[in-house]
């Protein structure tokens, strides 16, 4: 708990000055956030990250990251993301032959889904707050962090039928339900200071789909991490495991946010 307490005190400490400051910051901050988690998916796959495989899916996830200046010279070509992707698909296909197939067609299939579920997730990070606002941002990482901490709290304390035993076996549905029910008070709070186009009731409505929404995002990446037979998804941050055992439910809440139409 200590070692938690530590890595979590020293973490914002870091992060929340870039998230004020945001611009620039931010998007390094979202490139760099997506890159250890891509590698982390490297590692769970027990594949080695100094690779050519690493890097053209590390080249993959910064094209999905990174806001349109970065990639201009690119897209000025006529190319779009969509594109990018294609080529980076292809690459990774014609390494099934240059390998002799110890880059197989699995092994590509799987590449290109981390490259689009972790860059995905942390293009509309940064989208969040440079496109949309602080405060944008902080709603729906807030519903991630309230909704994971109710679920712990009435989960201990009114704990009493599983919710999914066969992924994560000490969630429940009383803990579920406790950390709906604060992500839902929390947004009541929330619209009385901040306003982003929606009633206050309707407000609380998204506020409840976000919350499970985000346990959903949850139970995937503990779904990922038992599938690959590993406790955490990386050991980067101590006590806490790795960047997407931290990020795993913001990367399916940050870009609800935005197909609701919050930026």
């Amino acid at each position: 708990m200590k070692q938690r307490v530590i890595t979590a005190v020293v973490a914002l400490i870091i992060f929340i000055p870039i998230l004020i400051v945001g611009g620039p910051w931010v998007d390094l901050a979202a490139a760099v956030l997506a890159l250890v988690g891509i590698s982390e998916i490297f590692i769970m796959r027990k594949k080695i990250i100094v690779s050519v495989e690493a890097l053209v899916a590390a080249l993959g996830t910064l094209a999905v990251v990174l806001p349109d200046q970065y990639l201009k010279w690119i897209l000025q070509t006529g190319l779009s993301r969509i594109d990018l992707l294609g080529i980076f698909m292809m690459v990774l296909l014609l390494l099934t032959v240059t390998s002799k197939n110890k880059t197989n067609f699995d092994n590509v299939s799987v590449t290109m889904l981390g490259i689009l579920y972790v860059g995905t997730g942390f293009h509309y990070f940064d989208m969040a707050r440079n496109q949309g606002s602080l405060a944008l941002l902080m709603f729906g990482m807030l519903i991630v962090w309230l909704t994971d901490s109710g679920a712990y709290i009435f989960g201990r304390a009114f704990g009493k039928h599983k919710l999914w035993p066969a992924i994560s076996p000490n969630k429940t549905w009383e803990g579920s339900i406790g950390g709906v029910v604060i992500a839902m008070i929390f947004a009541a709070i929330y619209g009385q200071f901040f306003d982003f186009g929606y009633s206050l009731p309707v407000l609380i409505l998204i506020a409840l789909f976000l919350s499970i929404w985000c346990q959903l995002g949850d139970l995937v990446e503990s779904a990922l991490k038992r599938y690959y037979g590993v406790k955490d998804s990386g050991k980067i941050l101590p006590g806490h495991g790795g960047i997407l055992d931290r990020f795993d439910s913001m990367l399916f809440v940050l870009p609800m946010l935005h197909w609701l139409g919050f930026v």
